[in-house]
């Protein structure tokens, strides 16, 4: 197997969050999914495991999940081919349930374009093109 990321994200409706992400381009891998979770592809190597959350509380160690729409901890990105590839994914993400979020303007990032949403949930998505 090729080293492969994880991605674990709670989700409070698992039939919406799946909605969304097969919406915006994910892939559904029905050999890893059931009523607890769902494996949705980026790519082979970057997947994203929606979990319900008494599910996800599963590997968590007790801690508690915070509500991804109060706070952050990970900002998750994507890279695409090109600008219109951003702007195409990031209409797709609003129109079936997202929240594009403020440009971010970095100082000495002359190259890359991007945009930023959240899922139904506020997890932070960041889409961004590179110019090599």
């Amino acid at each position: 197997m090729n080293k492969t990321i994880f991605v674990n994200l709670p989700v409070s409706d698992l039939a919406r969050s799946v909605r969304f992400y097969e919406a915006i381009g994910f892939t559904k891998n029905e050999d890893f999914s059931n009523d607890q979770g769902v494996a949705m592809l980026w790519s082979d190597e970057i997947w994203v495991m929606l979990l319900t959350y008494p599910f996800y509380r599963k590997f968590i160690a007790g801690r508690s999940i915070p509500d991804a729409k109060d706070s952050a901890q990970v900002l998750l990105a994507l890279s695409l081919n090109s600008k219109q590839a951003v702007d195409n994914m990031a209409s797709l993400a609003v129109a079936n349930g997202a929240t594009l979020l403020p440009e971010v303007v970095i100082e000495g990032a002359d190259g890359m374009y991007g945009a930023d949403f959240t899922d139904p949930d506020g997890h932070i998505w960041e889409l961004v093109y590179m110019e090599m």
